[in-house]
Parts: structure tokens; sequence; C-alpha cells
């Protein structure tokens, strides 16, 4: 009886928890409950924004590609998810250049959740 309680918590010890998780190409999974998420249907590019306030992060779904965005203020996600048209802002106030962006996470530092 002894061994066979061992064996079921050595199981359980390291059985991963399923939750899910926003995996940005460019960065490290985090966990989606430490994020507001929308849905977007009006956009033939963006699909998915999702926002952490506290940490000004921002995890937007490109088609099927999630990539991220450093120190993105509250007010930019608002007229994001407002705009006219979601692609043309996303590609005119918050993608950056292929070294350098307002909101690029490679010269902006990334939270830890």
């Amino acid at each position: 009886m002894r061994l066979r309680i061992a064996f079921v918590f050595a199981v359980l010890a390291v059985s991963p928890v399923s939750a899910e998780e926003l995996c940005p190409k460019y960065g490290k999974c985090v966990p989606a409950d430490q994020f507001a998420c929308q849905e977007v249907d009006r956009s033939s590019v963006v699909t998915r924004v999702c926002y952490n306030e506290a940490k000004a992060y921002m995890i937007i779904r490109l088609k099927k590609t999630d990539y991220h965005y450093c120190d993105v203020d509250p007010a930019t996600v608002s007229d994001l998810l407002t705009s006219q048209s979601i692609g043309r802002f996303y590609n005119k106030h918050i993608k950056g250049s292929a070294t350098n962006g307002r909101f690029d996470c490679r010269t902006h530092p990334v939270p830890t959740f």
C-alpha cells in the first residue's frame, strides 16, 4: 500500500495544471488570466487583443500569431479597439520597425508574471 501512495503522489506532483497561456512569438508565455482579452471580429488582421493595464503590457493576435508590446498606455488600447480600422491603427500607431518602435519590447522592459 505504501508504494502505491508514493506513486500517486509522484504522478500528481509532476502533472501540469492546464491553464490557458498567451505565448507571444518573441516573448515568454504568460498566464491568460492576468489579462483582459477581447476577441476582434471586425478586422481581417487583428483577431484578439489582451491587455494587462497594471503592467502596461499588450499581447495582440495578428491572424494566428501573438505579438507582445510593452509600456502600452490604456488610451492607446482603447483607441485601437474603437478605431474605424483596427489594422490601420495598429500599423500606424503600434507596430514597430525592424529595429525599434514606440512599444517595442526589445527596448522597453518586459514585465514578469
